[in-house]
């Protein structure tokens, strides 16, 4: 027997833990964070966080294999879905969770078609199409109402279209409850053991609702006096992708895995400050994030003006996927 071989089989064998521990994998789908692998916190510095007595943390979603907090979605859902020969997946996306499920697709040897609005950023597009998706893009908001109108609603008819005959199966991350068992199992405990109990608010934007829903319902769980903000763009008009605005919207167009109890607060955000203070925190921190996670630090900051305690803000990906939406904030004329 060859070392090659020996080395092979030790690896199949050994468990989980073990060869997390020697950085020796079986599938790329092992490098997404849970509990014993979690995305890592920092605590920002009072050259980005002025609010004393406020300590503000931001867990870098991007360390997940794909670059982004949708990689623990993406693999839930996949892990929940049984295809029959010939099906493919099919599914709306704002970007991130087409990219993780085009990965993890890629990994086993399924096909994928996404459907995404025409507004999504271009090296979000440039990364599907380097995955091999097929794409569909749609004439849409990034903030549409939903669930039958834009990406949405191109793929729900694809589902239930008789003609397709059952071809495409999709999981549905809007309305599926394992979007929220993803982050109720492994980023709302990475969470709570990093800050050892010590959190005091915690902010989400709104997007699928997945995140703000698992993590929120793991904290209050145990500390119950947690105050879960949500953060949404200030209008439907906006350029945040993968952001909603939920405010107002008629009970059947609401999402359909929030669960509204959760939520104590919503601090509404504009373009502009999401952008500015996202470019703000990678010149005074070396932290380089999308816009979302700009809107989230502002409305963190908004509440740290009077307020103390321990606060953590989810940073969904990094900002190589926004350069170009990022490009018209980074010139001092801007300001």
């Amino acid at each position: 027997m060859s070392l090659h071989t020996n080395i092979q089989l030790l690896k199949e064998s050994a468990p989980t833990q073990s060869r997390r521990k020697q950085r020796v994998y079986n599938s790329v789908s092992e490098l997404i964070a849970d509990p014993d692998n979690p995305t890592p916190m920092i605590r920002l510095s009072e050259r980005f966080n002025s609010s004393t007595g406020f300590d503000l943390y931001v867990k870098l979603e991007r360390n997940n294999p794909f670059g982004s907090i949708k990689d623990r979605t993406a693999l839930y859902l996949l892990n929940g879905i049984q295809l029959e020969e010939g099906q493919v997946l099919a599914e709306p996306t704002a970007g991130n969770t087409g990219i993780a499920l085009a990965a993890l697709a890629n990994a086993q040897g399924t096909s994928i078609e996404l459907a995404l609005p025409d507004g999504t950023p271009e090296e979000k597009k440039a990364l599907l199409r380097f995955l091999g998706a097929e794409l569909l893009e749609v004439e849409d908001e990034l903030c549409p109402l939903f669930p039958t109108e834009g990406a949405r609603g191109v793929i729900k008819s694809m589902v239930e279209s008789a003609a397709y005959d059952g071809k495409y199966v999709s999981p549905n991350q809007y309305e599926n409850e394992l979007n929220v068992e993803a982050h109720y199992q492994t980023t709302g405990p990475e969470i709570w053991n990093q800050t050892e109990g010590e959190i005091d608010y915690f902010f989400a934007a709104f997007g699928t609702c997945g995140t703000i829903t698992g993590v929120a319902r793991y904290l209050k769980e145990r500390k119950p006096d947690v105050r879960i903000i949500g953060v949404e763009p200030a209008s439907r008009e906006h350029t945040l992708s993968g952001i909603k605005k939920i405010s107002n919207l008629p009970a059947e167009h609401q999402p359909k895995i929030l669960d509204y109890s959760l939520i104590d607060d919503i601090i509404e955000v504009e373009d502009r400050d999401a952008y500015k203070t996202g470019i703000r925190l990678a010149r005074t921190e070396g932290i380089m994030v999308g816009p979302t996670t700009g809107a989230m630090l502002h409305a963190a900051e908004i509440t740290g003006a009077n307020n103390t305690g321990t606060a953590v803000v989810i940073s969904p990906d990094d900002a190589t996927k926004y350069i170009s939406t990022y490009a018209k904030w980074l010139d001092d004329e801007a300001d």
